[in-house]
């Protein structure tokens, strides 16, 4: 049998970016959404949060803390609105890993966190899609929604929990929002891996 089909959308928030004299709050949270045969879509949910971190960073964590919570080998089609995440999975890594881990212009950001995310990544066949913040997608618009409910609670899921996205949605819709919401079964989804991730 192939590998399961399994869609995230994740999302980032850091509270006070503008700030630098003061902690600048995080959440990382996303969407996870499986089609079975029988039950229709199955979604979780999950959510992480830090005190004083960036962006970037959440956008890290958001890709690892499901990435490590799959309990199997997955095709993943991961959607998220952080260029910075796709662009270093797709392009950056493999030129970071040639050179010994740093970059051409000096140290790498962030790089135990990238080192952590590669090694629960390579489990997995990733497709990884970017998708424009704030534009009506409703799934990541579900996950900002909940990326920023952790930042500003600073709660942990604690792994993947029943989502509350069909609710979410609902409740968006009678407010006139993603009226033509509607997920159909992923029969002939295209799934397109990305290139296979550095090992060393």
């Amino acid at each position: 049998m192939s590998e399961p089909l399994v869609f995230v959308y994740a999302d980032e928030s850091c509270l006070g970016n503008q700030y630098k004299d003061r902690a600048r709050p995080g959440g990382a949270a996303g969407l996870v959404e499986l089609f079975h045969p029988q039950k229709g879509w199955v979604r979780r949910d999950f959510w992480t949060s830090e005190p004083d971190t960036t962006n970037n960073r959440m956008a890290i964590r958001s890709a690892l803390i499901v990435l490590s919570a799959l309990k199997s080998p997955s095709r993943v089609v991961f959607t998220t609105d952080s260029r910075y995440l796709v662009d270093a999975m797709t392009q950056w890594v493999h030129g970071w890993a040639a050179r010994g881990w740093v970059r051409q212009g000096g140290a790498i950001e962030n790089l135990e966190a990238w080192k952590e995310l590669l090694e629960v990544a390579r489990r997995h066949t990733l497709q990884w899609r970017w998708v424009k913040g704030h534009a009506g997608h409703p799934q990541n618009e579900y996950a900002n929604f909940l990326a920023t409910q952790a930042a500003a609670k600073q709660t942990e899921s604690g792994g993947l929990v029943e989502s509350g996205f069909e609710q979410w949605i609902r409740e968006e819709q009678l407010k006139e929002r993603y009226r033509s919401f509607f997920p159909i079964p992923p029969i002939d989804f295209d799934f397109k891996p990305a290139r296979p991730l550095p090992t060393r």
